[in-house]
């Protein structure tokens, strides 16, 4: 049997207070967020619009690679920051997630961060 389908991780929504969601190892940040309603904001889902731009605060380490999506959306500075798009990360440990809320933003996508 594989240790990693047992393995749970678990995932702190900051901005939303939604705290502790025990997830399995793999899962991906959005679809966890969901599924136990942690708020992230979402439109597309597939890695196109940046509606899902967030900041992992703790845990960075364990999330997965940087997918192709996020190279071309991501500029250097934010990946460097802890910026990730939720629709295209893997966690495969405990993370600490905050996003700024959509009504807070000058448009529906990522921009601007300060």
């Amino acid at each position: 049997m594989d240790d990693q389908v047992d393995t749970k991780i678990r995932i702190r929504f900051l901005t939303s207070g939604v705290d502790d969601v025990e997830v399995p190892a793999g899962s991906n940040l959005l679809r966890m967020s969901i599924r136990y309603q942690g708020g992230l904001p979402f439109k597309c889902g597939g890695g196109m619009c940046g509606t899902c731009f967030c900041k992992i605060e703790e845990g960075a380490e364990n999330t997965g690679p940087l997918t192709g999506k996020e190279k071309k959306m991501l500029t250097d500075e934010e990946v460097a920051q802890g910026h990730r798009l939720g629709c295209q990360t893997s966690l495969n440990g405990d993370v600490a997630v905050s996003w700024i809320p959509l009504d807070q933003r000058a448009t529906p996508g990522r921009k601007p961060l300060k």
